[in-house]
């Protein structure tokens, strides 16, 4: 498999208070976990930064110049948007190269220039609801790939996978309505943000949910996938998958409760990638979300794009 990865020095200067667990070192863990000789052949480019106006691809104009009040113009400042959302000089800048990557890596698997492509940017983004900022999130990346797909690449239907250990509540608030986006979700509940039940199924029933309770393993989110996942993805038949991948279910991590391992994401990315060879000619742009211990999203981060790379 042909697989890129779209990165930037700009996902290092967006700066979160002490001491919060969205931070900078993320994005080193991830680099680090890259330098193995594995991944020699991954072809890793620089994310182009997005204009303003994509945005508007999936969120209103009015949200937009609310964050964009919100940026700060001192470099020591660090202005809170809402509880746990903080922006800093170049946020807005981290945050609009993290849209041009994911929009990007679409381009490249309808191109033919990648069969798959990895977006290890920050923010993330599937907290950010149609007019709401929250959960770390300012704009969602997603969202946008997805609409950027439609738009650019007449792409008719568009599926999104959420594994990360956190309900996607703004992917599910823009797509609620929406027949031609199939939303997927595995996630602790109850946990923040308190959506994501089984009942919650959208106007057209796109919308997906597969709960997961706290202090469960590998066992009960493979039969979660297995179960609902990936039967609503065969159904659906997509055109383009988009992975919103979180990987803060790792039994690491200190903000949930779900005991996964670097093998669960590995395992799940190739269950994806074969729903991809079958209805998606293996178009795959997956989108970098939670993930707060550094260890764990390491181990999971390296073994989902490497899992990527051998298909």
């Amino acid at each position: 498999m042909s697989t890129r990865l779209y990165e930037h020095p700009i996902f290092l200067e967006h700066v979160t208070p002490s001491g919060h667990p969205e931070r900078s070192d993320r994005i080193r863990a991830i680099n680090v976990a890259l330098e193995h000789p594995n991944f020699e052949r991954l072809q890793r480019r620089q994310a182009p930064q997005a204009s303003e106006d994509a945005v508007l691809l999936a969120h209103p104009e009015e949200h937009l110049m609310a964050v964009m009040r919100e940026i700060p113009e001192e470099d020591d400042r660090i202005n809170q948007l809402e509880a746990d959302t903080y922006a800093s000089v170049k946020s807005l800048q981290a945050a609009l190269t993290g849209i041009g990557g994911a929009m990007a890596a679409v381009d490249d698997v309808f191109s033919g220039a990648a069969d798959n492509v990895f977006v290890a940017a920050r923010p993330p983004g599937h907290h950010a609801e149609k007019t709401t900022a929250m959960g770390f999130c300012f704009f969602n990346n997603a969202a946008i790939a997805a609409r950027h797909a439609q738009k650019r690449h007449g792409a008719e239907r568009v599926a999104i996978v959420d594994w990360d250990v956190h309900h996607g509540n703004g992917t599910q608030d823009i797509f609620w309505d929406d027949a031609s986006v199939l939303f997927c979700s595995t996630h602790q509940m109850p946990l923040y943000p308190g959506s994501g039940a089984k009942e919650e199924k959208g106007k057209h029933n796109t919308i997906v949910n597969a709960p997961l309770s706290p202090n469960v393993g590998s066992d009960h989110f493979r039969e979660a996938f297995k179960s609902r996942v990936l039967p609503a993805l065969d159904d659906f038949r997509p055109d383009l998958i988009i992975i919103s991948a979180g990987f803060d279910a790792h039994h690491r991590d200190p903000l949930a409760q779900i005991n996964l391992t670097g093998e669960d994401f590995d395992w799940a990315t190739g269950r994806v990638l074969e729903l991809a060879d079958r209805h998606a000619k293996n178009r795959v742009v997956s989108l970098l979300e939670g993930g707060y211990d550094l260890e764990g999203l390491a181990e999971s981060a390296g073994m989902h794009i490497l899992r990527m790379m051998k298909g």
